[in-house]
């Protein structure tokens, strides 16, 4: 059914498109088609402006480029980079919790290289930045290359998205302009604001012209993310289990510490046919697959964003330009997660009528609903704070030197600084009855307790466990690069250019963990010298209600009615503590606990490299047929040298070193062929690289404690010898620019990638390890490392559509449509490893987060004061992941297919001031998870979890005055 919005859609457009060919025909007045030269510089306003520039780009760009171009100040019509990129061809994004979308991929691949006027640019310790940190509002154009020459950045195999901001020579003179909105988030019920302002600049001076320019811009966003669990699967024993197997009716099977039962995290989980067995103590016993728990996570968030760039710019003459800028972008977040958890997995306190108390999946041993005695249950307020400040300070300049010559040279230097925090306490229950339905309809558990009442009641839990912990993450870099080229107007050889690049990075990572058991207090009643038994403890626990710190929170509409599962239930809120003041009464349980003044972060690693890099590029061009072949061949060296400081964590922060080096030499191809001046092909060759995350070269261990009881604990560590990867690309696209403001085109592309980074997990026993001593604590984990053990291959077509109609009556004038629509198929290499991480086989996979068809549509009115445009996107499912191997479904995680309907208005008051509107996901979309591996698994009997998007409403004005 999703393909057939995009088949109807596309028929009616061309369609409409070969009837305004034949009207061309028709009509004597309409001239031919210019030359390409003549048509390039397309001079429209409004909406048009911003997709008909875009398509000038890839007009005119000798790679292969989409973009997004803002006619002006504040009229991209989103809320920061990632969601204005969504409706350009190949661009898929997703994990749009909080209001807005975070991830974006190019084609499918994840790690698409952010630059900031061509620089290099990252966050903290990473080697990347977070793109949705960049307000739309300074943004004048975004470039998203899908392929690469050898004078561009060698890195992400995705692709490169080139961020431009303004400068103040792009203007003629003063200039004010800037946008302020309200942004109504409708699960917060809150109104946050969005604002910016661009004040510039330019003078003609003795010395020649000079601009000043700074354009600064703040948004906070109030949200509310709902998901909604049903928990991970583990196998059971049937009503009747064999004599012999020791296990009683619905007994949940464990693995036990050392996998004597069954193994947990296989590929694609245990088998769900009615009647399968695992050996038990020596008997074929027969089990049921259930979950282990329903889990609601209620997160009340909020971010404030704020973003200044400043450039000064100076030209003393028509031959040089000298820029100096800054660019600073701010992120303060605040998360409080009020999450209830209860556990489905006991097997005691049943009903007499034990063989009526659960139903199946029909043909399966799955277990769809049940009615579980007494089970144990917790909440936990969890309260997480970050905080980044990233600056780039650079200066550029450049010549020409003489008619035929160019020259340019750029310094920059980076400092990017992020801290976090995490405070949490849990709180516990007594025993409750629970009636489940794992999935109720759409993939939604429901669920209900024999005592919903104690979910609000403060004095029926009991304080338990604390967390404390933090980050600290800095980095910075220097990079000097320098270019020159010179051109000639005929002949084979048109230009060459050649250049180098130097970049001396820096990044540090730090880490603070402490944590204590659930807070008691001495019993008055205990008497030393009887027995010790439950009526008589020495310690006695804390009800809530009673706690000295803070005031329990309670939380209100959970879910927003669409799912039969309590809305409300009360818990510890970290909000209202003093830290400090809860850590002395924790002191209690676990004197070792520190204050304030007393914590320091511990070092993780330190990372100093150092990346020199040379290339040199050729274009040529020859006539065929008497059409121009325009060539364009080049080579990149790269040459990369790391220092690794790493530390441990479990031996008191000790330091191992670790030095590498490498270097490559990167090919380049390009081939444009002009068949008529408006139908082309173009053919590209080119290899790039994916560099491991610096965390991902630690080869020491973060451990996480046995959360859901399960007898063993998670574990991640890094790969010291990690490579890079390596992708050779190939694309050929065919583009059509049938008319003045409009094109279709299509582009065909192979990756064929090597050393792919997978996860490896072992099961390793750590005794003695570093975790809090309490009801987490475990020796056994199941502990997974990056290595590059996977080769892979992506291909796809890609199809857009830009269409503006010239022929239509004049209210229709000014309608248009732009769309696009991506295929794509990719496998990989899955290698198959046992608990004691020996590789014995290979599996096939897809790749992680590649939706085979995507496809967004726009349609677009421009007329008048109004400018208006309606947009549909949607994905179909793909693997977001795997899951830890630690129960019995499959262990890929799979995202059901995503959408949104978003729409625009502006109504323009004056040529100055316009009032703006906008809707985001009008149709309530859902984001959902389910368990598959092959042809295991689905979205009905392995459902797992369900989150609510954001639908939000924007109100605002935009002005400029010139």
């Amino acid at each position: 059914m999703a393909l057939k919005p995009i088949v109807l859609g596309s028929a009616s457009l061309f369609a409409l498109m070969l009837a305004g060919a034949a009207q061309a025909q028709t009509a004597p007045a309409t001239p031919q088609a210019a030359p390409e030269d003549d048509v390039a510089d397309i001079v429209v306003t409004g909406v048009r402006a911003s997709i008909v520039g875009a398509l000038n780009v890839r007009r005119e760009s000798t790679q292969i480029v989409d973009s997004i171009v803002s006619e002006d100040v504040g009229k991209l019509p989103d809320n920061n980079v990632v969601e204005a990129l969504q409706r350009v061809t190949g661009i898929q994004v997703t994990d749009r919790a909080g209001g807005e979308a975070a991830t974006i991929t190019i084609r499918g691949l994840t790690d698409p290289l952010t630059t900031l006027n061509g620089r290099n640019i990252f966050t903290a310790a990473g080697t990347s930045f977070a793109l949705q940190d960049i307000s739309a509002n300074l943004v004048k154009q975004v470039d998203v290359y899908k392929t690469r020459s050898a004078d561009q950045l060698e890195t992400g195999l995705a692709g490169q998205i080139d961020v431009q901001t303004r400068r103040p020579l792009d203007f003629d003179g003063f200039t004010i302009s800037g946008l302020a909105r309200g942004v109504y988030s409708e699960l917060a019920d809150k109104v946050n604001p969005n604002v910016a302002l661009l004040v510039s600049d330019r003078w003609e001076t003795g010395i020649g012209d000079i601009g000043f320019l700074v354009n600064g811009s703040y948004t906070r966003a109030e949200f509310r993310n709902q998901n909604l669990q049903a928990g991970a699967m583990v196998p059971f024993a049937t009503e009747t289990p064999p004599e012999g197997s020791g296990l009683t009716p619905l007994q949940r099977i464990f693995p036990g510490a050392l996998n004597e039962n069954w193994t947990p995290g296989l590929d694609a989980g245990l088998p769900t046919a009615p009647g399968s067995t695992l050996n038990i103590n020596g008997v074929e016993t027969p089990y049921y697959l259930a979950r282990d728990a329903v889990i609601a996570s209620d997160v009340y968030g909020k971010r404030d964003r704020k973003a200044i760039n400043a450039a000064l710019q100076w030209a003393p003459n028509d031959s040089s330009v000298y820029t100096a800028e800054v660019f600073y972008t701010g992120f303060k977040g605040e998360t409080f997660n009020s999450l209830n958890f209860s556990f489905v997995d006991w097997w005691g306190n049943l009903p007499a009528d034990v063989g009526n108390s659960f139903e199946l999946f029909e043909g399966t041993n799955i277990i769809k609903s049940r009615r579980a005695g007494a089970v144990a249950g917790f909440n936990s307020g969890d309260r997480a704070t970050s905080r980044t400040d990233s600056y780039v300070y650079a200066f550029n300049a450049k010549w020409d030197v003489g008619e035929r010559g160019k020259i340019s040279a750029d310094i920059a230097y980076q400092d990017s600084k992020n801290e976090t925090s995490f405070f949490a306490i849990r709180t516990d229950r007594g025993p409750l009855d629970i009636d489940v339905d794992f999935n109720a309809g759409g993939g939604l558990p429901a669920y209900s307790f024999g005592n919903q009442d104690v979910l609000t009641d403060a004095s029926k839990w009991t304080v338990g466990n604390l967390f404390d912990s933090g980050t600290k993450n800095t980095g910075s870099a220097l990079t000097m690069m320098l270019d020159g080229e010179y051109e000639w107007d005929e002949g084979f050889l048109r230009r060459i250019k050649a250049g180098w690049r130097y970049d001396k990075r820096s990044a540090d990572s730090y880490v603070r963990d402490q944590g204590a058991g659930a807070y008691t207090l001495p019993n008055p009643a205990y008497d030393p010298t009887r027995p010790v038994s439950p009526a008589n403890p020495d310690r006695i626990p804390v009800p809530l209600s009673e706690f000295g710190e803070g005031s329990p929170f309670t939380n209100e509409g959970f879910f927003d009615g669409r799912a039969n599962i309590p809305t409300s239930w009360v818990l510890a809120d970290p909000r209202s503590m003093d830290r400090d003041g809860v850590r002395n009464l924790y002191r209690a349980v676990a004197p070792g606990l520190l204050l304030s003044d007393q914590l320091s972060f511990g070092r993780v690693f330190g990372i100093e490299e150092s990346n020199l890099a040379a290339y040199i590029v050729a274009d040529a061009e020859v006539e065929i047929f008497g059409r121009p072949l325009q060539l364009q061949g080049g080579v990149r060296y790269v040459a990369i040298d790391t220092d690794y400081e790493y530390f441990d964590r479990g031996a008191n922060f000790a330091r191992t070193g670790v030095s590498t080096g490498s270097d490559d030499f990167l090919p380049s191809f390009t081939a444009r062929y002009a068949i008529t001046d408006n139908l082309r092909i173009r053919f590209n060759y080119g290899q790039t690289l994916r560099r491991p995350a610096f965390g991902d070269l630690n080869p020491n261990l973060a451990l996480g404690g046995d959360l859901s009881r399960i007898g063993f604990g998670t574990g991640s560590s890094g790969n010291p010898n990690l490579r890079a990867t390596k992708s050779e690309n190939m694309d050929l696209a065919i583009e059509w620019y049938f008319d003045r403001n409009s094109a279709i085109y299509a582009t065909a592309f192979r990756r064929k990638i090597e050393g792919l980074v997978v996860p490896l997990t072992v099961r390793e026993f750590i005794p003695n390890n570093y975790l809090p001593r309490n009801e987490t604590y475990t020796e056994f984990f199941n502990i997974t490392r990056p290595a590059n053990a996977s080769d892979g291959t992506l291909k796809g077509l890609e199809l857009g559509l830009t269409y503006f109609p010239s022929y239509l009556p004049s209210v229709l004038d000014g309608l248009g449509f732009t769309g696009s629509a991506t295929i794509l198929d990719s496998e990989q290499t899955i290698p198959v490893v046992n608990n004691e991480g020996e590789i014995t086989g290979t599996a096939k996979s897809a790749f992680f987060g590649v939706s085979k068809l995507s496809y967004n549509a726009t349609l677009a009115y421009d007329k008048g004061p109004i400018g208006a445009r309606l947009s549909y996107i949607w994905r179909k499912g793909f693997l977001n992941n795997n899951e830890a191997r630690a129960f019995a479904n499959p262990i890929g995680m799979w995202r059901a297919p995503e959408k949104s309907l978003d729409f625009q208005l502006t109504l323009n008051v004056n040529e100055d001031i316009g009032i703006t509107f906008d809707a985001v996901n009008i149709t309530k979309a859902k984001q959902q998870n389910y368990y598959k591996f092959g042809d295991v698994g689905n979205p009905t009997e392995f459902n797992s979890s369900t989150l609510l998007i954001d639908r939000t409403f924007a109100l605002g004005v935009r002005f400029k005055f010139d």
